[in-house]
């Protein structure tokens, strides 16, 4: 490891503040169960934009590294690793996975400590812990690979675990975005029928009837926008609804309808108080949270790698925007105007 002592990273000084680009320290040494890599192309997930902006609150740990999905490259392992090897490519994710969960690394930033998570993809290196990393199948655009981290598999997830879609559920996505798109064409997999995509982006709408919805609704007129999607999906609502924005209105929305016997799903992250009528909760109705789909990456990824390789799942098109490392405020504002599928950071190379 002293081949590699410093590398350039974003690093979050100051909430609700751009990041700065810096040289920072890295460990002097890996303990058990770290691993150290080169990260190739990041992409930017929501929960960095509310990371940020204090979302959950004042953020105790500043200054600190962000990051959670990412394509690398194994450069060296900890004592203890045992389910990679320097030389390979894998994929780093927030969701725990197979190996060891180490204690999170410490970097130096200006002589002083700087925080970082189990993973972190926002730099050039990263010492992660081994159940943040999973092996990719060879043949993989590792471009496009950093999906896998956490917008594919959560999509997956969503739809498999916290849906629990059945052949033939009418469903309505809310927002697609990088995990709403994926949720589409996840539904579409399973079998759904119809397959509302409802969005404030044309752009992002065509994108979504491409990956297998079947209607595509704009919902600029919150007005008008029950009435639309009732007409497509019946007057009691869908069988499966997925709010992935975190705006209140939306939320409020998708639960309103969702049949009676239906199951709500929000993965979007709300930043006010949500007023909703419980008592159909009483009877069959279902309104659940999403932890990343309850993705388990050492089996998720494989599994959704292969219908990529035989051409039954299509990343192509998802990244909309492609920005450096030094460019990644402009990349953050991109992600926070909407108008983005995922916006991806190319760091390194092979």
């Amino acid at each position: 490891m002293a081949m590699i002592s410093s590398g350039k990273a974003a690093i979050l000084v100051e909430s609700r503040s751009p990041l700065v680009i810096d040289d920072v320290q890295l460990p002097s040494e890996l303990l058990p169960g770290q691993v150290l890599v080169r990260i190739l192309n990041t992409t930017i997930c929501g929960a960095q934009v509310n990371e940020i902006a204090a979302a959950k609150g004042p953020d105790k740990f500043l200054p600190h590294l962000l990051g959670h999905e990412a394509s690398a490259v194994v450069i060296e392992t900890g004592p203890g690793v045992t389910h990679i090897a320097p030389g390979q490519a894998v994929v780093l994710h927030w969701r725990p996975s197979l190996g060891i969960q180490s204690v999170p690394p410490v970097y130096r930033w200006r002589g002083e400590r700087l925080n970082a998570g189990w993973v972190t993809t926002f730099g050039e290196y990263s010492v992660v812990s081994e159940n943040r990393v999973t092996p990719l199948p060879e043949g993989l655009d590792l471009r496009l690979a950093s999906l896998f981290g956490c917008a594919v598999t959560t999509a997956a997830g969503v739809v498999n675990n916290d849906a629990r879609v059945r052949v033939g559920d009418s469903i309505v996505i809310f927002g697609v975005g990088g995990v709403g798109l994926n949720i589409v064409q996840f539904a579409e997999l399973a079998g759904c029928y119809p397959i509302v995509a409802v969005d404030l982006v044309s752009e992002k709408l065509d994108m979504a009837l491409k990956r297998g919805a079947t209607h595509a609704i704009n919902g600029a007129d919150l007005g008008t926008l029950e009435k639309a999607v009732r007409d497509v999906v019946g007057a009691r609502g869908a069988a499966r609804v997925i709010e992935t924005t975190g705006a209140r209105t939306v939320i409020e929305l998708a639960y309103e309808l969702t049949h009676p016997e239906g199951r709500c799903v929000l993965v979007g992250v709300p930043t006010d108080k949500v007023s909703i009528y419980t008592l159909p909760l009483h009877f069959d109705k279902v309104l659940t949270g999403s932890h990343g789909g309850d993705a388990r990456p050492h089996l998720d990824i494989p599994r959704l790698a292969r219908l990529c390789q035989v051409g039954r799942l299509s990343l192509d098109g998802l990244i909309t925007h492609e920005f450096g490392l030094e460019e990644i405020n402009e990349a953050l504002d991109v992600v926070r105007s909407g108008s983005a599928g995922r916006v991806s950071l190319s760091i390194g190379s092979l």
